[in-house]
């Protein structure tokens, strides 16, 4: 199951850094959690790691246990190899075809999902796996500021997740490619200055992969350097849902324990991501992109009845 953890963190400490790591936000700037309680449709937007949907299913997950009034419908719209900063490199998939740019599809996305909040993760393709590079920077940080751009002129609002963690012992490079990401990330962290709503996914993660190979030297959250593993997932679910103030996610060792806790049958979490999957397959198929190799998925109008029974089952189990 998704939701399955195979290796267990030092979680006394993860509480602290996530609470520390969720509270660093300026008073000017707007809280998160008041942005996804007044929201009817959340956009997620990200490369393969996003659109993997794991963490994102365990967010939604988290939505269907607050049993809110009205839950939010979740659209993950992520896409595999995708960068925000619109660079691939040379030879990309074995020359089969360049990384896909957010903005070929973005203008499509928007108002065919039509989103009140949109969740952005985007970074780990955007160094391209090389050295840090003034120019690559600049589209990256450009890139950043165009989204926003596009996103609030279609009405909708920004939070940014800074990139995950890239594992250098597991996937090892002439260079520290996660050192790159570093300033990428304390790049984004800044904007809060600007009023960015941001997320640091990125000094969370590397401190606490950092902090676990004191005592357990080969530990890692990505076996292959990038794309997480379960305990990966659920680490960044745990990020998100800290930073919106949920600091109770910190106590529990796995996804499994927390939602039991919550009182969420075992039975919802797999139903959750069928209804996340269906979705971001109709609305990423329909939309249109460069990508090969990625299911077109359901027309919408089928795509949303399917949901809405998946729906209707899930609240069946909730009463």
């Amino acid at each position: 199951m998704y939701i399955a953890a195979t290796r267990r963190i030092d979680f006394t400490f993860l509480m602290l850094l996530l609470v520390v790591t969720s509270s660093n936000l300026t008073a000017e700037e707007v809280k998160p959690l008041d942005l996804v309680k007044k929201s009817q449709r959340i956009l997620f937007l990200g490369d393969s790691i996003t659109a993997s949907g794991q963490y994102v299913g365990l967010f939604d997950a988290w939505l269907v246990a607050n049993r809110w009034e009205k839950t939010p419908t979740v659209i993950n719209c992520g896409l595999a190899s995708e960068t925000v900063s619109g660079l691939s490199e040379e030879g990309h998939a074995g020359g089969k075809f360049p990384r896909p740019d957010l903005f070929e599809r973005l203008d499509r996305v928007l108002p065919l999902v039509k989103p009140d909040l949109v969740f952005a993760c985007y970074g780990i393709n955007c160094g391209i796996y090389q050295p840090l590079d003034a120019e690559r920077f600049a589209r990256y940080q450009q890139g950043w500021q165009k989204l926003k751009e596009k996103v609030e002129g279609a009405g909708a609002n920004l939070i940014i997740i800074t990139p995950p963690f890239y594992d250098d012992l597991r996937s090892p490079k002439s260079l520290s490619y996660n050192e790159v990401l570093d300033r990428y990330s304390d790049w984004l962290v800044k904007q809060r200055e600007q009023g960015w709503v941001v997320i640091d996914l990125h000094s969370a993660m590397t401190t606490a992969v950092k902090k676990q190979r004191q005592t357990e030297p080969k530990f890692t959250m990505q076996p292959d350097g990038v794309h997480p593993n379960s305990d990966g997932h659920w680490f960044m679910a745990q990020q998100l849902i800290a930073a919106l103030g949920d600091s109770k996610i910190t106590n529990a060792k796995a996804s499994a324990d927390y939602f039991a806790g919550r009182k969420l049958p075992a039975e919802a979490l797999p139903l959750i991501q069928q209804r996340l999957s269906t979705l971001r397959d109709s609305y990423v198929g329909t939309a249109g992109h460069k990508r090969p190799g990625v299911a077109k998925g359901l027309p919408i109008e089928e795509a949303t009845k399917k949901a809405e029974e998946i729906t209707a089952k899930l609240n069946d189990l909730l009463k």
